[in-house]
């Protein structure tokens, strides 16, 4: 008898989902080995920056006194008495009509409080002169301004990006206390399927799932077992899922999730004692995406079909990986674009629409990749987002304002409203 499932709503799911992520404990690593981890400490400002008055071009060190009622008709002239360059001091302090040439990053001397630029001088034999007044402070870097001693910049549960990585250094962090990656184990099921390097045979299609799914998690910087492929052989299904659970810490199989004879993955999920969290979702594609528990490991059981998978995992995997490192923007940023082709398909089901945008003189532009069927792959190939169309719609038309995740971005949010 064939199991009959209800829907629940996207939104449901992934709350389910992230309600049940069990997080990782830290580690310290060398800076340098930090990109892309999740920060388990906030960044404290350890000193001011910039921590001394600079000077953040080449020019002249001035008093803003000496230039003062300068113009055309009535040029102010300074004699420069030396050179500062950046990480070098003044030797004395600038009197009344001195100067000292000084370097991007260079100490501003004693009793200057302006900096002129090169080309808003004349230079002559002893110096330069000028054309119009300075203020005091003008074109200076004052101490602090950036940061200040004590503060907070960045809080804990932010993934670490190369602006990031310039700031822990800026600040001395040499070893960085970083969340821990999970291990994710990926498992492909399907007689059907074939290896990539396998002569195509009647009746079976090569496995693109399981080398998308491992590209994806190094896209976010994770590790993976990969268990390969099975066929649809409960017993053996079983005997390998169970040993990927003992070896990683949350698992990912592609395929036989449906209600099919041997859509197997329910079937072992009530062997191992899993409880699922949900069987079917509101959306197009991938609605038979399967999500259970067991312990504190999730299991993901996403669709055999590519795009249905693609799609799967951005939506429930990423986000709990991230959430399972302390990531406190876990998913996928949300903007509104101008829908670049028609979509008429009606949607009794939320749904994620594989696209491409763009910046357009009108706006942000998302145009639908092409062949958007749950088995197809030429469409991820070709998109760089995900275009949401609510359920109960009657198709959209070009030019209408849509709602667009990114994909493959460094930074995320920390809500959805889906």
């Amino acid at each position: 008898m064939v199991e009959i499932r209800k829907p629940i709503q996207v939104a449901e799911a992934v709350g389910r989902v992230m309600k049940n992520v069990h997080k990782l404990g830290t580690e310290v690593l060398p800076l340098e080995d930090t990109y892309g981890r999740v920060l388990a400490e906030p960044i404290i400002a350890k000193h001011d920056v910039p921590p001394f008055d600079r000077s953040p071009y080449d020019g002249f060190a001035i008093r803003a006194e000496d230039s003062m009622g300068a113009s055309g008709d009535d040029r102010k002239a300074f004699r420069v008495i030396g050179e500062i360059g950046a990480g070098h001091v003044a030797d004395r302090p600038i009197g009344p009509g001195e100067s000292f040439r000084i370097m991007t990053g260079a100490l501003i001397p004693e009793h200057a409080d302006a900096v002129v630029m090169l080309e808003q001088t004349v230079e002559n034999d002893s110096g330069f002169t000028l054309r119009k007044s300075f203020e005091a402070g003008e074109n200076i870097s004052r101490q602090g301004e950036d940061a200040k001693q004590g503060e907070t910049l960045i809080e804990a549960g932010t993934i670490i990006h190369p602006g990031t990585i310039a700031l822990l250094a800026t600040f001395g962090y040499a070893q960085v206390r970083v969340a821990k990656r999970p291990i994710a184990g990926v498992l492909s099921t399907g007689t059907e399927l074939l290896n990539v390097t396998d002569e195509l045979e009647s009746g079976k299609i090569r496995n693109s799932n399981g080398p998308m799914i491992r590209a994806q998690l190094t896209r976010m910087g994770i590790e993976y077992a990969s268990y390969g492929m099975m066929e649809d052989n409960l017993d053996a299904c079983t005997e390998i899922v169970e040993k990927a659970l003992q070896e990683t810490d949350l698992l990912i199989t592609t395929g036989g999730v449906s209600v099919g004879d041997y859509d197997y993955l329910p079937m072992i999920y009530e062997r191992l004692g899993a409880e699922v969290l949900f069987n079917k979702v509101a959306m197009r594609p991938g609605s038979v995406t399967t999500v259970a528990v067991l312990g504190d490991k999730l299991l993901f059981g996403l669709s055999g079909n590519p795009s249905a998978c693609f799609t799967g995992f951005e939506l429930f995997a990423r986000p709990a990986i991230y959430s399972m490192m302390g990531c406190t923007a876990p998913y996928m940023p949300r903007i509104q674009a101008i829908l670049g082709d028609d979509f008429k398909k009606a949607n009794p089901f939320t749904r994620f629409v594989r696209a491409s945008w763009s910046m357009t003189n009108e706006g942000i532009l998302a145009t639908p990749a092409g062949f958007n069927k749950s088995s197809a792959v030429s469409s991820i190939a070709r998109g760089n987002c995900i275009i949401v169309l609510p359920s109960g719609t009657r198709g959209y038309e070009k030019g209408m304002i849509v709602d667009v995740l990114l994909l493959g971005t460094e930074q995320g949010v920390e809500r959805w409203e889906l």
